[in-house]
């Protein structure tokens, strides 16, 4: 039910926005002024992928742009967590009931960029879906940029993909994949071909990452596995007042409660399979470090996967646990591009540490990291959270990494390149539809290459350019 209130909150602030602007309220561009963007997304939660994505976009915005000609800014659920990132960017607080703050706040801007990568689907909460649709769709009623940029779609409860394809007709989605493309298309949403955004992501020096890992115990010589688990099984997180009101009266639903009104999935089998999982897990680690001498750390890089990591931790007689609670974006990546081998089902942990050659193999919820191996040809090194058999399944995988870790480095390389090619192209998209929108807004002029669309970039990145051009 309050999801439905939501929704249709959020619909009502669209049509109200349409509405207005078609009888004159609200001010658009004008050459002269700077173009105020609004970037929508998931930050100020310590998660270090969706930070991660939304610094590089900033980066590569301003360089498109020109930063002196742009003011942007950046959605965040808590400015203590996002304090140090987004340099240079306007943070407005996104509150837990979101329609008057999008009512508010988005007319105030010339454009929307929708941020999330799990930008429209059912997986992890409707709510967060009905945010995005919010941003982009109240920035589209009133002819403004309207840009969802390296964005996923998945299945949509039906009422979702109403809203998506009603109010995001006329905004544009950059996706990740061509399967995000084609749920969009069937809902008659204009797409165009992406990727992620982190691969131009730089972390703090190597030499920072080696040294968090010397602190908590490795020798500097032995390989490091890395593993980064989650809580597939407590998704989606759905609002829920009569929950709400009991857990204020009761305490009930301590185990479960996100925040506010929002309370993660829940019960018996929830709970099964997710002991399940951690627990192949912790086996399957357990019985690979009996056969090989390596180092093992857990990484919870969102704050939410600090409880499987000290469960999986806890049966491996106390290796060390490093979060993105202690660990900022810039610190957490280099301690993961510092490790010799990763087991992930974080998307993002694996994304940050390709730019590393890092050999990794994902245990997956659900197409992200499913079709991040497949573009890099590491079907085989591809688990699923409920896979029965994935204890040993992850055993092999691990086995290969240790073995084939050269190879398997060699394809990442191939990857990333590619990777930074199409986020280029991206750039490119972007541009275009500035101009689209906004045909005084003067772009960059002459010939340039598709390195000028990126942020600027490590010299480590230009050396595997170099290579795998």
């Amino acid at each position: 039910m309050m999801d439905f209130i939501l929704e249709a909150w959020v619909s009502s602030s669209i049509e109200r926005a349409k509405a207005g602007w078609m009888l004159g309220a609200g001010q658009r561009w004008k050459p002269g002024e700077k173009l105020k963007l609004l970037f929508a997304g998931y930050n100020g939660t310590r998660n270090m992928g969706s930070d991660v994505r939304v610094e590089e976009m900033l980066r590569q915005m301003r360089h498109i742009l020109g930063a002196e000609r742009v003011e942007f800014s950046v959605m965040s659920q808590n400015f203590d967590f996002s304090q140090g990132y987004f340099e240079g960017t306007r943070q407005v607080h996104l509150p837990d009931i979101f329609p008057p703050f999008l009512a508010k706040e988005v007319p105030q801007h010339d454009g929307v960029l929708a941020c999330e990568g799990s930008m429209f689907k059912s997986k992890f909460a409707n709510a967060l879906t009905t945010m995005m649709i919010g941003s982009l769709g109240i920035a589209a009623a009133q002819n403004k940029l309207s840009v969802g940029y390296g964005a996923e779609a998945g299945h949509m409860d039906p009422l979702v993909a109403k809203m998506c394809g009603r109010y995001c007709k006329n905004s544009f989605v950059i996706t990740r994949n061509e399967e995000s493309r084609t749920v969009l298309r069937e809902l008659g949403v204009p797409t165009e071909l992406g990727t992620d955004t982190a691969w131009t992501f730089e972390p703090r020096p190597p030499e920072y990452g080696q040294s968090v890992l010397r602190k908590v115990g490795w020798d500097g010589k032995t390989p490091v596995l890395v593993v980064c688990p989650i809580n597939p099984f407590e998704w989606p997180v759905r609002a829920s007042l009569a929950k709400y009101a009991a857990r204020s009266l009761t305490g009930a639903y301590k185990e479960s409660h996100y925040r506010t009104v929002y309370f993660h999935n829940s019960g018996p089998a929830a709970a099964q399979a997710y002991h399940k999982y951690w627990n192949a897990i912790a086996n399957a680690v357990d019985a690979f470090r009996k056969k090989k001498n390596v180092f093992v750390i857990l990484a919870a890089t969102e704050r939410l996967d600090a409880r499987p990591a000290n469960r999986i931790a806890e049966k491996l007689a106390g290796v060390p646990v490093l979060t993105s609670d202690e660990y900022s974006m810039y610190e957490l990546v280099s301690v993961l591009r510092a490790c010799h081998m990763m087991a992930s089902s974080r998307y993002h942990g694996i994304v940050t540490s390709m730019p590393g050659l890092v050999p990794s193999a994902g245990i997956t919820m659900d197409e992200r990291i499913r079709n991040l191996m497949r573009e890099r040809g590491h079907q085989d090194l591809l688990m699923t959270v409920d896979d029965p058999e994935l204890e040993e399944k992850l055993l092999a995988a691990l086995e290969k990494l240790s073995c084939e870790g050269e190879a398997i480095a060699d394809g990442i390389a191939k990857t990333v390149v590619r990777n930074l090619k199409v986020m280029a192209r991206m750039g490119v998209y972007f541009e275009e539809e500035v101009q689209r929108r906004y045909p005084e807004f003067e772009t960059r002029r002459g010939e340039w290459s598709w390195e000028d669309y990126l942020p600027p970039m490590s010299s480590r990145l230009h050396e595997l350019v170099a290579a795998y051009n």
